[in-house]
């Protein structure tokens, strides 16, 4: 395995200890100088004192214009003001603050504070609702909070169970004179953003030290089943982290700079986009934030102009599907030169050259089109989160004429521990060999026939290395089961390849047997079955008590628009939703991927339920990254399941 060295022999449950061979005489450490966060973005104020660093779209009468800044000497000045209004509030060292809103100039300001003062920052997630914000509130005991204007509602209405330990609130803009009543009611104080600013006045303080070992933030983490947990991130954590994107993109030859500009809409309050402006701000470079509104992210991305783009499939996904549709609607000439330029670039990436070289008159001709749909200036594309369809990573890899890396990592590892090598296209479909801060092994899990020791190593993924997180906050037994002789148990699942890349091939508890005995990895078919144009989000079930799977589908609004028009059928998306032969051609088509895939007999659905409603937060069946909560999607649609097996029984008798 060529990008892979060898540290620590198998045992007998697992397999070799493995690093990055670019890391073998010894792993990744902290820039020199730098004991915490604070001292990334200090540093930065004194290199790039005039760069921009906080950018956002000032919108008159409804339009959006172009992005204004601020400079990295301009934030440092608010973030000394908020510090000092911070400490004369009695918020000491150690202590909690939460941060709850999209995200925005002001939450990084806030963070920022939090740093300077050693004052531990907790993400709210803008996603969850008051019974997690509440709960976060009161385990973490957070004295403090900024919040967007617009949740201060929201926030308030925890006030019954949280005003114990929540005494501030600061507005990242204005607050209403209901807002300060009820919150006098409640024995707290509200202030607004420019209010809060002037409260520190004179008031002289002192940075505290900073070690390395602090706890810089504690993220909740958006469990699939019961409360939060609450996972502490020391600074060490972070500044081994921020050198990580660095050593990836190096492969090729590139380096992150000043120069770059990072779009920040995947929220704050998660460790994906908290690490990568850790990274940026350490550059000096551009963080421009968008509107908040999904359906005018690709419109912030035109005016932005973003050299890195982070995302979770779910973005791509859309991405794909909307580039897709419009090239299938496009004329037969367009389509045909399309076809044979993305047939002869693929060919040319697959013998191994590099995407720059592999079709630059195509590039210029047709792929240049695409590029400036994505503001025109892209180079590197992440996707982490959750796996990346294949078909999709290799049209991103084609057509937007920038590196593609698929990243894997927790909140527990800090984000990005194992990450694609750029232009390598046999890494298609994994998601690369280890980070050079940390070491990987595998574990086998018998249950699930994953052998960590046989030809093609499989096992549950663990890891070790000092961007690991300090334990679950209050929660030490949780903490023992996952943290074994120093190892990080993931509860993924892994298949080493032979260049020493990793795949992520299932997840260990997302696993059920059917009737007949046949085991189902259920995320893997979900990942096939997700690729079709036909739908949007599926989740497949199956159980002990049935021989077969069936399922609930978020079909392609447009797509199966389209279908009916040219179909003859009248009705409204809901109505589509419920047509039956709707149903039968949605049915038709995973029955199509599923031989094509060559999936088991007992691997095809059978029979699925079209819900025109997107699996979403609000009904509590998905968690803010989008993981699909499976007890509570079964509780939700346990009708709809209990009525497709009964029909397909029916029909069997």
């Amino acid at each position: 395995m060529k990008h892979l060295v060898e540290v620590e022999p198998a045992t007998e449950t697992a397999g070799p200890a493995y690093r990055n061979a670019r890391a073998k005489d010894g792993l990744l450490q902290p820039p020199p100088g730098l004991h915490s966060c604070w001292d990334i973005f200090r540093a930065s104020v004194e290199k790039y004192p005039n760069n921009p660093m906080l950018g956002r779209r000032s919108v008159v009468d409804g339009k959006a214009g172009e992005y204004t800044w601020v400079t990295y000497k301009e934030v440092y000045d608010v973030v000394m003001k908020l510090a000092a209004s911070i400490s004369k509030s009695g918020i000491k060292q150690g202590e909690c603050c939460g941060i709850y809103g999209a995200n925005c100039p002001e939450w990084i300001i806030s963070m920022e504070a939090c740093n300077a003062l050693g004052v531990c920052c907790v993400p709210l997630y803008d996603s969850l609702g008051a019974g997690a914000v509440e709960f976060i509130i009161c385990h973490a005991e957070i004295q403090i909070v900024f919040v967007e204007e617009k949740k201060i509602t929201e926030l308030l209405k925890t006030c019954h169970a949280t005003s114990k330990y929540m005494k501030t609130i600061i507005s990242f803009g204005g607050v209403t004179n209901d807002h300060k009543e009820e919150a006098k009611n409640h024995g707290m104080s509200i202030f607004s953003w420019e209010e809060f600013l002037i409260m520190g006045g004179s008031h002289h303080f002192d940075l505290p030290e900073k070690k390395r070992s602090d706890i810089c933030t504690i993220m909740y983490t958006s469990g699939t089943t019961g409360n939060p947990k609450g996972v502490m991130i020391s600074n060490e954590s972070l500044l081994v982290n921020i050198v990580g994107p660095d050593s990836v993109i190096q492969y090729v030859g590139e380096v992150f700079d000043q120069d770059d500009v990072y779009m920040s809409y995947l929220p704050l309050a998660h460790v994906f986009d908290r690490m990568f402006e850790e990274a940026f701000i350490y550059h000096g470079s551009k963080i421009g934030f968008w509107r908040g509104d999904v359906k005018l992210l690709v419109d912030d991305i035109a005016a932005l102009k973003p050299t890195v783009f982070c995302a979770v499939p779910r973005v791509l996904d859309r991405i794909y599907s909307g580039l897709t549709a419009k090239i299938s609607s496009g004329s037969i000439l367009k389509k045909t030169l399309f076809n044979i330029a993305y047939k002869m670039k693929l060919d040319s990436m697959r013998k191994g050259i590099k995407h720059e070289k592999a079709a630059p008159l195509f590039d210029k001709l047709v792929f240049s089109k695409v590029k400036e749909r994505l503001g025109g200036k892209l180079r590197v594309i992440i996707s982490g989160g959750a796996p990346l369809a294949v078909p999709v990573e290799e049209f991103l890899r084609v057509v937007t004429c920038a590196y593609v890396i698929q990243g894997y990592g927790l909140t527990e590892t800090c984000a990005g521990s194992i990450a694609s090598i750029p232009n390598e296209f046999s890494m298609l479909g994994t998601v690369g060999p280890p980070v050079q801060h940390i070491d990987v092994r595998l574990e086998s899990v018998p249950e699930m026939g994953y052998d960590a020791l046989s030809s093609t190593p499989r096992g549950e993924i663990c890891i070790r290395g000092s961007v690991l997180f300090s334990g679950y906050y209050k929660s030490e037994d949780l903490t023992q089961e996952v943290m074994i002789d120093g190892w990080f148990h993931t509860g993924d699942v892994g298949e080493w390849q032979p260049d020493g890349s990793l795949k992520v091939i299932d997840r260990k508890k997302n696993i059920f047997k059917l009737s007949q005995g046949e085991y189902v990895a259920v995320e893997n078919l979900e990942n096939v079955y997700g690729v079709l144009q036909e739908i949007d989000s599926i989740w497949v079930y199956g159980n002990s008590f049935e021989s077969s799977l069936v399922s609930v589908v978020n079909p392609n609004q447009q797509v199966l628009e389209r279908w009916a028009e040219q179909n003859g059928i009248i009705g409204t998306f809901a109505e589509l939703c419920e047509n039956s032969r709707a149903k039968d051609y949605v049915l038709a088509e995973l029955t199509k991927i599923a031989k094509e895939k060559k999936l088991k007999g007992f691997e095809v659905i059978k029979a699925l339920h079209l819900d025109p409603l997107p699996f979403d937060i609000e009904r509590d069946l998905i968690t803010p990254t989008y993981k699909k909560k499976r007890p509570q999607m079964l509780k939700y649609y346990q009708g709809v399941i209990d009525a497709l097996y009964k029909s397909m029984n029916l029909v069997s008798v």
